[in-house]
């Protein structure tokens, strides 16, 4: 007799591969910094102005000070290829090679990355639907693996955003995809409110002429 296994299990336990899978998977090499910030001159036009918002539709910015270099990398790639839609970061990631991406990646993710994802926040303390997140980017929102991001301080508008960009197919990571599918307007508001809220929290880009150095 075949044992049906509910859906909500069954995301969990892919939650649960995804890292293993993840691990296996050669990590890109990191970048020139110096090059990087050479080359981000039009990014913090928006990445180092806080609380700044993208026009229409209208949900800040991102924070990426903090973020890890490998999965902004990753990011950029997929505004290139189309793979997330947004046509100002296509534009952006279309004028870059790969190398271009992993130094612009390492400069804006900062000498800090956060590292530490924990699991030590109790299931009463925080929203039942982060039970199928927390195998990837932990309780206090660091990303478990360089694949993975940082959600910790992030905007709230912006996780709501990229939430529902992946339920409506702007952005095609199927496991995400399967992830933000059962998720409900109530759980995407309140995995958002409670990420943008764990700390050590992302940041904005300093407005520092090079903050890998003290001068």
């Amino acid at each position: 007799m075949a044992v049906r296994i509910p859906v909500f299990v069954s995301l969990v336990l892919v939650a649960l591969s995804a890292p293993l899978a993840s691990q296996a998977q050669t990590p890109e090499p990191v970048g020139d910094a110096n090059r990087g910030h050479a080359l981000s001159y039009t990014c913090n036009g928006c990445h180092a102005i806080p609380n700044y918002k993208n026009v229409y539709p209208t949900y800040s910015v991102p924070k990426l000070h903090g973020q890890r270099p490998e999965y902004l990398f990753a990011a950029l790639k997929a505004y290139k290829s189309g793979e997330r839609s947004h046509g100002t970061m296509h534009s952006q990631a279309s004028s870059m090679n790969e190398q271009d991406m992993k130094d612009i990646a390492t400069y804006l993710a900062g000498p800090q990355v956060l590292t530490q994802s924990k699991n030590d926040v109790p299931a009463t303390a925080r929203p039942k639907a982060t039970e199928v997140c927390l195998a990837c980017h932990g309780t206090n929102g660091v990303g478990i693996t360089a694949d993975y991001p940082t959600l910790a301080g992030q905007h709230k508008d912006y996780i709501e955003r990229a939430l529902h960009d992946y339920q409506k197919g702007g952005r095609k990571n199927p496991i995400m995809a399967g992830m933000a599918a059962t998720l409900t307007p109530e759980d995407i508001e309140q995995l958002a409110t409670y990420y943008s809220s764990q700390s050590p929290s992302l940041e904005v880009v300093p407005k520092k002429n090079f903050f890998f150095s003290s001068n």
